[in-house]
């Protein structure tokens, strides 16, 4: 007879809350909160997360073995208005309730989806706990508060660890008081005084009025100019970094308006590429004290930080480590898989199951509800379901068309990488204005990244390691970049992802046909949503973007959907 399958269940509950179902300690499924309830970076409550883990798995919460979460400034003693309604895990919950600190969630996340047997993790953010709510501080060198009495007001700016031997051994934890009230200057410090976070997500602020588009920043600072600003925006001395906040003062023209930022889109470019460069000294500097403190041949290397693909390029090319782990969700988005790999090892006391190195964590969708959601459209769409879709797609590519990509279970993390996306040739001149204006309706500075065959990835770029997340930049070819123009950023650089059989099969053979077709074995890849639009999770909310943009087709599964009267 056989056993029972064993679950874990992981929550986060900060800003891009998630939950995570392990099975047998593999991942099941696993959801961001955003692409159920469409509002981008959507937290706290994380009730609808649970539940779509569950209904995927046919399971109720008492068949789960045990819980872990964890809340950003919270260790759920007592409730807050951040938790927006009632939660699943009240106090009469049937399964046991394990709460972790942040920066530990992250950690577990890093390791335990890496493929190092023992490593080194690093943990940089904006802001992780509070030092009274840390549970990972026995046997670290932690900067400490200067009294108890303010324990509560310093929170975890960037964290060091070891694992070797199943065993998770803090070594370094640096904290810093919370910075919002202790702005000194018109340029708000946003979360952990001195952290390199903080300092992005503050000149994302000021740049574009809004914290959660930090990446944004990584994308203009190539249009800067070098030695626009000078001086240093940090110190780095004692093995600790620390923002200056002398030069925030004359930082007096945050941009109040879309408008206001095209005026002077010189100037914050230049302000960009300061912030980009001043952020990758301070990152290499953290990454070498840590290293020399506690050496090891491997780094897995998470949270929000970690999505800055210019800093890690450095990391790899230019760190101590032998080998760099990149987590693809290293944002907050990744706590919960932290927190669900705590629950196997730590609370059940299990053996470590390795993970594939896959990110698709999403329920997939029968048949039936495709054929419902194309159905709910059908005065305004035609489909047609092809016998060799991938030649179709191909096809379609090469004459110029863009097409969404929606395929089995969504990827888990910020970036789509083969199943919900966007595609398009990397080569027809326009067609990144094209798809900025018309379909995702951003900005016109904004890259797009390549996916690229991952043997053929070298004959393109200027790279010697595999890139399969997207989360690495690396220099196009000189020769090249005339055959990938939509995809080469203006400073020559790409942010590549290698496709590989193994990880997205389906991508892998369009690629190849699309090779096949044109002789370029990379497309434009783009996630399948628009600006402000979480990425898609439904084929319904597909055919609904199908039908907002200017997209030429969508394909679901084996089906091309397009709008009547359009001839594809």
């Amino acid at each position: 007879m056989l056993s029972k399958p064993v679950y874990v269940l992981g929550t986060g509950l900060s800003h891009d809350g998630s939950a995570c179902l392990l099975k047998d300690g593999r991942i099941a499924v696993a959801i961001e909160k955003e692409r159920l309830t469409r509002v981008k970076h959507d937290g706290g409550n994380d009730t609808v997360a649970i539940e779509y883990c569950l209904d995927a798995e046919g399971i109720e919460l008492e068949d789960v073995a045990v819980v872990v979460q964890n809340a950003l400034h919270s260790t759920f003693r007592h409730g807050n208005d951040w938790f927006r309604g009632p939660r699943l895990l009240t106090k009469d919950c049937p399964t046991p309730v394990v709460t972790i600190s942040h920066h530990l969630a992250h950690a577990y996340g890093a390791f335990y989806s890496s493929p190092f047997d023992t490593a080194a993790v690093l943990v940089v953010d904006g802001s992780g706990s509070s030092f009274d709510d840390c549970i990972d501080l026995d046997g670290a060198e932690a900067q400490a508060p200067p009294a108890p009495e303010l324990e509560h007001a310093y929170f975890e700016k960037d964290s060091y660890y070891l694992f070797e031997n199943g065993v998770c051994r803090p070594r370094y934890k640096d904290f810093s008081p919370w910075g919002y009230d202790l702005k000194e200057g018109p340029l708000d410090s946003v979360g952990t005084l001195h952290s390199i976070g903080g300092l992005y997500w503050a000149a994302s602020v000021y740049c574009f009025r809004n914290f959660s588009d930090a990446g944004k920043l990584m994308g203009l600072a190539p249009y800067g100019r070098d030695g626009a600003h000078d001086g240093q925006i940090f110190d780095l001395r004692d093995g600790r970094v620390f923002l200056r906040y002398d030069w925030t003062r004359r930082m007096n023209r945050p941009a109040r308006t879309q408008e206001e930022f095209k005026e002077h889109f010189q100037y914050y470019a230049d302000f960009a590429k300061w912030v980009q460069k001043e952020t990758e000294r301070a990152i290499l500097y953290m990454v070498n004290e840590r290293y020399r403190m506690a050496p090891a041949d491997n780094l897995a290397y998470s949270g929000g930080v970690a999505l800055n693909a210019v800093a890690n390029r450095r990391i790899v090319e230019e760190g101590p480590f032998a080998n760099v782990y990149l987590q693809p969700s290293a944002g907050d988005n990744g706590i919960a898989l932290g927190c669900a790999y705590y629950g196997w090892i730590e609370a059940l006391k299990q053996p470590r199951v390795r993970h594939d190195g896959g990110t698709c964590f999403g329920r997939r969708y029968d048949p039936c509800e495709t054929a419902a959601a194309l159905g709910r459209f059908r005065d305004r769409i035609a489909w047609r379901e092809e016998t060799d879709v991938i030649r179709r797609a191909a096809e379609l590519l090469s004459r110029g068309k863009v097409i969404g990509w929606f395929q089995n279970g969504a990827e888990f993390g910020p970036r789509a990488l083969g199943n919900r996306s966007i595609l398009a040739s990397p080569g027809i001149p326009g067609l990144r204005d094209f798809i900025n204006a018309k379909i995702k309706y951003r900005e016109d500075f904004r890259p797009f990244a390549p996916a690229v065959l991952d043997y053929r990835a070298r004959d393109f770029f200027e790279t010697e390691v595999s890139s399969p997340y997207m989360i690495l930049v690396a220099p196009v070819r000189p020769e090249r970049r005339k055959e990938l123009s939509e995809v080469t950023h203006v400073d020559g650089s790409a942010r590549v992802q290698t496709v590989s059989k193994e990880m997205y099969p389906m991508l892998f053979d369009l690629l190849e046909a699309y090779q096949q077709r044109t002789g370029l074995p990379a497309l434009l890849n783009t996630s399948l949503n628009k600006r402000g639009m979480p990425i898609v999770e439904t084929a319904a909310e597909a055919v609904e973007l199908l039908l907002s943009t200017e997209l030429d087709a969508m394909v679901i599964g084996s089906t091309i959907v397009t709008r009547k009267g359009d001839g594809n």
